[in-house]
Order: C-alpha cells, then sequence, then structure tokens
C-alpha cells in the first residue's frame, strides 16, 4: 500500500512540475515582431535580463548577460533609459514577402518616462529565423 502512495504521489509531482512556465524565457518565438517586443518588454518593463537574452543569437546573448543588469543593458546597448515605457512595432511598412524569409528588420518605438521626463525612441533590431524560432541577430544603428 505504501508503495502505491509513493508511486502515486511520484507521478503527481512529476506531472505538476513538468508544467510550469520558464519565467527567464520567452515563448512565443514564432513571429518576427512579437519577439522584438517581448526582448524590449523583458528588458524594461519585466527588468529580467535573461528573459531577454532567451531570444537573442549565442553572440548577443554573451554580450547581454555580460552586463549583469537590465540597467546596464539599457544604458550601454541601447544608450536608453526608462523607468517605464510603452513598446510598440513599426507595422506600417510590413511586406508580405517578409512572412516567407528567413530575415526580417523591426523597428521598435518607445514612449515612456525616465526620471518623470517624458521620452520618445526608435531602435531597429535584425532577426532571423533559426529552427522555425525568430531570434535577435543584430542591434542596427539608430535610423534617424
Amino acid at each position: 500500500m505504501n508503495y502505491m502512495k509513493f508511486i502515486l504521489l511520484s507521478l503527481t509531482l512529476l506531472l505538476f512540475g513538468c508544467n510550469e512556465v520558464d519565467k527567464n524565457k520567452i515563448n512565443n518565438v514564432d513571429n518576427p515582431e512579437v519577439v522584438a517586443i517581448e526582448f524590449f518588454n523583458a528588458l524594461y518593463n519585466e527588468q529580467n535580463i535573461k528573459k531577454a537574452a532567451s531570444v537573442c543569437s549565442p553572440k548577443l546573448s554573451r554580450i547581454i548577460l555580460h552586463y549583469k543588469s537590465p540597467k546596464a543593458v539599457a544604458r550601454h546597448l541601447f544608450n536608453m533609459s526608462y523607468d517605464k515605457v510603452e513598446i510598440t512595432p513599426d507595422d506600417s511598412g510590413i511586406k508580405v514577402r517578409e512572412q516567407f524569409n528567413s530575415s526580417a528588420i523591426i523597428t521598435v518605438y518607445f514612449d515612456g518616462y525616465y526620471q518623470d521626463e517624458r521620452l520618445k525612441d526608435v531602435k531597429r533590431l535584425s532577426l532571423v529565423q533559426v529552427d522555425d524560432k525568430w531570434v535577435i541577430d543584430k542591434i542596427l544603428k539608430d535610423p534617424f
């Protein structure tokens, strides 16, 4: 009887333990725009550097994790600091052919506050498709 209770308890723990969502990983990687927005959301709003690095190429991920904090990444890689920010993709230039390519360039708009001062900015990212998942490959120069 004790043996059956042990097996039942083990299976229950295994079942519920496997269903946990990894909070340090972005799971929706099917759309390059969503990946770009979730990357910046993890970095600026959630303050989770590991989550942001989870959708980057190995080289970019290594660079991001080197800085140890989201504020350092924001300051050194993007030259942007926000206390709270709204992040939106540029959807005016979406081309149908981008859906069939294995690379995309996404422009992202930022509208937020830093120390009670409203700041707006624009950044561009280059994404590539690896094993049917979109990853951020490069941070492109400012378009303006």
